[in-house]
């Protein structure tokens, strides 16, 4: 009986989560975020970006029929450029977002200040991360 119960409950709380998500004036999804080790890329990105992006990167996370747009596919970033991975570019959206229209209004988390505020070290550590998980995203490239 309490498992019926715990069952129906999360399944009532997914559906008025996506339909808060799903609201088209001023919603926001949130992405829960602790505190993770800085020098690890990949437990960085499992955190903050498969939520959208997916766990394997292709734009398939389970949050992401809940955006406007879907998410990039960011194992073909290399691709997009020429074959050559978008260091600079990836590590500026990171900080300070992006204006590509593929990402609807704003939807992709601008991580550097956030991860900068959850260092609570200096700003040097939200560098770190963000250098850190954009070399993760670069090792996971399509070949």
């Amino acid at each position: 009986m309490l498992k019926r119960f715990m069952f129906t409950a999360a399944a009532a709380t997914l559906l008025l989560t996506a339909g808060y998500a799903n609201e088209s004036k001023g919603s926001k999804i949130i992405v829960p975020v602790g505190k993770v080790n800085p020098t690890n890329g990949k437990l960085m990105y499992s955190s903050y970006c498969a939520p959208c992006h997916g766990a394997d990167g292709r734009g398939n996370g389970p949050v992401a029929g809940a955006l406007k747009a879907p998410p990039t596919d960011l194992t073909t970033l290399a691709k997009a450029h020429k074959g050559k991975y978008p260091d600079t570019h990836v590590v500026s959206v990171l900080q300070f977002g992006s204006t590509t229209a593929a990402h609807g209004s704003a939807q992709m988390p601008v991580w550097g200040p956030l991860l900068g505020k959850i260092s609570n070290v200096s700003s040097q550590e939200a560098q770190l991360r963000v250098s850190n998980l954009s070399r993760y995203l670069e090792s996971i490239q399509a070949k």
